[in-house]
């Protein structure tokens, strides 16, 4: 049976692949497809300093400061709308409202699928992993007909000369293989321009040096050691006898209820391998888990409630620049990539569509400013006595339905005869 072009075996049969458009040669770009066990492992090299863990995005994530980055993030840029605009000859900019994509990325992207779920996930695991996928087919006419999220850690990435193709497996389990026209793919400091890296991979080295920090805090925590050398007696009955006193020394360090007071001989002796509370407060001195991170993601202190570094003085100057130095950063490589992907050449080229964040709910004014704005724009007031009863839940009062007068503009604008005389009169 065919179905969009598409063959599609029926039930009972094997499982079906479907592949757009059939490849002649399609080879493996390298880590781009990692194997499930590389990915738990870690990214890349082993860190430079011999000790410390050996960092990828599951284990990153569970750190505060690396996951509040990507939360903030991704939650900011999800919150707000992702408009379609149209750049007109004379240079004017016009939001388009009846483009599918409008609805697609702002309401909802799929079947039973919230837009802003959608935007969430793309860009929390572009700013963890450094690439994120959506899948987006198109119908006969060209038009994409819903955007659907894809298991992130389990896309492969193939290409047969210069162009390239995806293998996932889509929300209805079936495997497939799409060219980059039908995927979102967003990536992050791509060395040859596919293969993102997250700020994570980049900077590895100082993410594990913050997490060797976290874990020998935790194991401190618990009152015990996990890494230390015993030195045990030189003379046993036997090999068993060893190995059975060398348990019963290990359990005692590693068992919470013991609080890691072993029972040791004489000639015995324990030495600890594990960051000691002095090298604690020294990783705490640098703050490794706080400023360096954000540092990575171009967060600024006040977004991670480091009070420290501001106060509320100067609280809109921090949300201006959190907008500018960080959120536009990562707003940019979105819609740079939704162009390219969700709109088509002639779309682009011709009609001059391309997509914008509106940052508008991200610097709401207080009420106060709002109105001393307007009422500075227009000179006089903004809104009718029935209007403000209206907002405050008040009884309407009868015929105030207009605009008052401004202060300096109390006086008639039909002056009487009396008012000429007694004009010359004062001029006199």
């Amino acid at each position: 049976m065919r179905l969009l072009g598409f063959e599609i075996s029926r039930a009972g049969s094997q499982e079906p692949v479907r592949v757009e458009p059939p490849l002649v040669s399609a080879e493996p770009s390298g880590t781009a497809t990692p194997k499930p066990w590389l990915t738990e492992v870690g990214w890349g090299s082993p860190p430079a300093m011999r000790g410390l863990p050996r960092v990828s995005a599951e284990l990153a994530e569970r750190h505060a400061t690396v996951f509040a980055c990507c939360n903030i993030i991704a939650g900011d840029l999800s919150k707000v709308p992702l408009k379609v605009y149209e750049r007109k000859a004379g240079g004017e900019e016009v939001r388009v409202r009846e483009h599918p994509l409008e609805y697609l990325l702002n309401v909802e992207c799929g079947a039973g699928m919230s837009a802003k779920v959608l935007r969430f996930v793309l860009v929390y695991a572009l700013a963890l992993r450094g690439n994120s996928y959506a899948y987006a087919p198109r119908d006969g006419g060209g038009e994409i007909e819903m955007i659907e999220l894809v298991p992130q850690s389990s896309v492969g990435l193939l290409k047969t000369d210069r162009v390239r193709f995806y293998d996932f497996v889509d929300g209805a389990d079936i495997p497939r293989r799409v060219p980059a026209r039908a995927m979102v793919h967003l990536r992050y400091l791509p060395q040859d321009g596919w293969r993102g890296r997250s700020p994570i991979q980049v900077a590895s080295d100082s993410v594990a040096l913050a997490l060797a920090g976290q874990q020998a805090a935790g194991r401190t925590a618990q009152g015990g050691t996990f890494k230390a050398v015993i030195k045990l007696e030189e003379t046993y009955e036997d090999e068993e006898a060893r190995v059975r006193n060398a348990q019963r020394v290990r359990e005692a360090l590693l068992n919470p209820e013991a609080a890691g007071f072993p029972v040791l001989s004489a000639t015995e002796d324990i030495k600890s391998l594990d960051i000691s509370a002095a090298d604690q407060e020294l990783l705490a001195s640098r703050k490794m888990d706080r400023e360096q991170i954000a540092a990575m993601y171009r967060m600024p202190p006040s977004k991670l409630q480091m009070l420290e570094y501001g106060v509320k003085a100067n609280g809109e100057q921090q949300a201006i620049d959190y907008r500018t130095d960080c959120l536009l950063h990562w707003a940019d490589q979105v819609e740079a990539q939704a162009n390219l992907t969700l709109l088509t050449e002639r779309e682009r080229r011709e009609r001059g569509l391309f997509f914008r964040h509106d940052f508008g709910r991200l610097m709401q004014p207080t009420v106060r400013d709002q109105y001393e704005a307007l009422v500075l724009a227009t000179g006089g007031p903004i809104m009718s006595p029935n209007t403000a009863q209206q907002i405050a839940n008040l009884p309407i009062t009868p015929g105030d339905d207009t605009l008052n007068p401004p202060p300096n503009m109390t006086r008639s604008e039909t002056a009487g005869p009396d008012d000429d005389e007694v004009e010359d009169e004062d001029d006199g």
